[in-house]
């Protein structure tokens, strides 16, 4: 199967980690179905709405930096052929290939849940997260405003938070954020794999042109929002000769941290990237594999918590060294953004508006 324009997975295969009925179409009767019905349109994106019991996740991973997070979405219309993210839509039933990028859910009672969360007597407050398994800012938000609706409130509560994102769309929020920068209760994380249009485009067909996520970099710096930037993640043989461009770019834009983790290809992601290496780039597609397993420990993926995070052996040392020279070429000092978590105020009831 061939991946249909503007989106990232080339095949739409069922997981079969959860025992879900597996089919598979004849063959031959698929050869002749364009001679019969004419060519397959194109698939459209669709968003169901979600009627979710409460909104805000926790997690106790060792190795990442939050313990809270919001995801107004499920599924992302960027379509990045590399996001962890994708099995999660086998838990609904869906492949996480094409389905996790057409297939969307939304979230419309988000703000209301978290107001009721943040309104509990027994919540505590520490940094949430927006963007951790879905782009709150992809193409949807544009009409839905969820994520718009959630900043409300927390900006209302003076929550503190971290957002990533990898679109410009973000800017039109810049009115909450240069809100919430001022009392240092905000950072925010541009994602930025490549700086070639077209490597951009067969990587993350529906994200922003990297210009213009340079661009919401600069913007978001001059606003004083403190901005770091991913270039997560680093692909051996696709993008990693990028490296030093990016982490100078980025800096030069106003970031004032920078960030990488190599490809991870959990659950049904590595066999979409093998398809989709297969069909964009067959000339170099088992020297990609060979290094990734080489940095897996001999897999294409490593769970482990001490190390998925940062790869091991020779290529992930390579790696390591020449995104450290490039930090320090660009005079950024691996500085840590934090933000304050004591101008907390539980949000105001209808009742409480009265006095």
């Amino acid at each position: 199967m061939a991946s249909e324009k503007g989106r990232g997975a080339t095949r739409n295969e069922a997981s079969g980690r959860f025992n879900i009925p597996h089919r598979e179409a004849d063959g031959d009767w698929l050869d002749a179905l364009p001679a019969i019905d004419g060519l397959a349109p194109h698939r459209r994106t669709s968003v169901t709405i979600e009627r979710a019991r409460r909104i805000i996740t926790r997690n106790n991973s060792p190795d990442i930096a939050f313990s809270q997070s919001i995801n107004a979405y499920r599924g992302c219309e960027h379509g990045c052929i590399y996001c962890f993210a994708r099995p999660s839509h086998a838990y609904h039933d869906l492949s996480p290939g094409l389905d996790f990028e057409t297939c969307l859910f939304a979230k419309p009672d988000a703000a209301k849940l978290l107001k009721e969360e943040l309104s509990r007597s027994n919540y505590r407050v520490a940094p949430i997260a927006m963007g951790t398994n879905t782009d709150p800012y992809q193409p949807i938000e544009r009409e839905w405003r969820i994520t718009r609706q959630c900043l409300e409130v927390l900006a209302e509560c003076r929550h503190p938070l971290f957002i990533t994102t990898k679109s410009n769309r973000i800017l039109r929020d810049i009115d909450l954020l240069s809100d919430m920068a001022r009392d240092r209760l905000v950072s925010v994380a541009i994602s930025l794999t490549s700086l070639d249009p077209l490597v951009a485009r067969t990587l993350e067909p529906r994200a922003p042109h990297p210009l213009r996520r340079l661009d919401a970099i600069r913007q978001l710096a001059e606003a004083g929002i403190p901005v770091l930037t991913s270039i997560s993640p680093v692909i051996p043989g696709i993008t990693d000769h990028e490296i030093e461009a990016l982490v100078a770019r980025v800096a030069d834009a106003g970031a004032r941290e920078v960030s990488y983790i190599p490809i991870r290809l959990p659950h049904e992601v590595a066999p979409l990237f093998r398809a989709w290496l297969d069909e964009h780039y067959p000339d170099r597609a088992g020297k990609v594999m060979s290094i990734i397993r080489d940095m897996r420990g001999g897999r294409d993926n490593d769970p482990d918590f001490r190390t998925r995070m940062r790869g091991q052996g020779v290529w992930a040392d390579l790696i390591r060294t020449r995104f450290i020279k490039a930090r320090m070429r660009a005079g950024l000092t691996g500085e840590r953004l934090t933000v304050r978590t004591d101008l907390f105020r539980p949000p105001e009831g209808p009742q409480m508006r009265l006095f």
